[in-house]
């Protein structure tokens, strides 16, 4: 089952990064204009339909900055919702509420906003081996939040960073082999040597002709890059479950279906992350002064 947890620490960081930019000396506004006894109740409103993503981010962003605001979050990270739907409900000290109102919903409006393109994209190739992930091609310093949100879409999720897999790509490729593609099954069989056998080890092709020579070193994937359709049919073919075939490249909502019916293994997106608009959530506030 995918895991929809997020590591306390590392979204801590970020929403004290976040205060630190947005807020930091306070907020002169509330602090001028908002009496320090009132209380504020609010519901943060869904605009549109989508996928729900990033509410214990929006909790935890309003308890930061006041341990004694109350959130009840009224659907679930993962769950479909529809427009007018009531995501949570907030009460607590005015300022507070306020000052946390904008960073709590940017990031629920972003991770919602990717939960909701990657379930579009699962729901496409449904009834196929196909799985949609994700790529580093995310927000700096946010990638924990975005990469939590393709999960909550139904997606997976590819290698985290750098250091967590081998993924030669092109570029790594024309450096090692010098030109010299006869070359490259050795040299990728004796770097695949180096490696513990839990590091898993990959490859990316953008022709077929480069298919064997990879297969030969003994790869776990190989990513067949920017293939069209019949290039796609033919590589799965070839390659003949011997390794896991990921495709990549030229990859939308009109295009994956099709792809996924080509018999990959494993659909990587960069749109995923790296291009969606935020959704249009909203916190609708009351206040009352105590």
């Amino acid at each position: 089952m995918t895991s929809l947890t997020l590591p306390a620490a590392p979204v801590r960081e970020i929403l004290e990064r976040a205060f630190a930019e947005d807020a930091p000396s306070g907020d002169i506004t509330s602090q001028l204009l908002i009496p320090a006894e009132a209380r504020a109740t609010a519901v943060l409103n869904a605009r549109v339909p989508g996928v729900f993503s990033g509410g214990t981010v929006f909790r935890d962003a309003m308890q930061l900055i006041d341990p004694d605001t109350q959130v009840e979050l009224l659907v679930a990270d993962g769950q479909p919702f529809d427009a007018g739907t009531k995501l949570a409900r907030v009460s607590g000290r005015a300022r507070s509420v306020l000052l946390a109102e904008r960073v709590g919903l940017n990031l629920a409006q972003r991770m919602s906003a990717i939960a909701t393109r990657t379930a579009e994209f699962v729901a496409l190739v449904g009834g196929t081996k196909a799985r949609i992930t994700d790529t580093r091609k995310t927000t700096p310093g946010l990638r924990v939040l975005e990469r939590y949100a393709v999960r909550c879409g139904g997606g997976a999720n590819h290698r985290y960073s750098l250091s967590d897999a081998v993924l030669a790509k092109d570029n790594h490729l024309a450096v090692m082999t010098g030109g010299d593609p006869g070359r490259l099954t050795a040299l990728l069989a004796e770097a695949k040597a180096q490696l513990g056998h839990t590091t898993h080890f990959e490859v990316e092709v953008d022709s077929a002709d480069q298919i064997e020579p990879v297969l030969a070193a003994g790869v776990d994937t190989i990513m067949l890059d920017n293939f069209t359709l019949e290039e796609l049919r033919a590589g799965v073919r070839q390659v003949g479950g011997r390794a896991v075939v990921e495709a990549s490249g030229n990859v939308n909502l009109g295009t994956v279906a099709d792809i996924a019916a080509a018999g990959v293994d494993v659909i990587s997106i960069g749109a995923l992350t790296h291009s969606v608009t935020a959704l249009d959530l909203g916190l609708d506030v009351e206040l009352t002064v105590s």
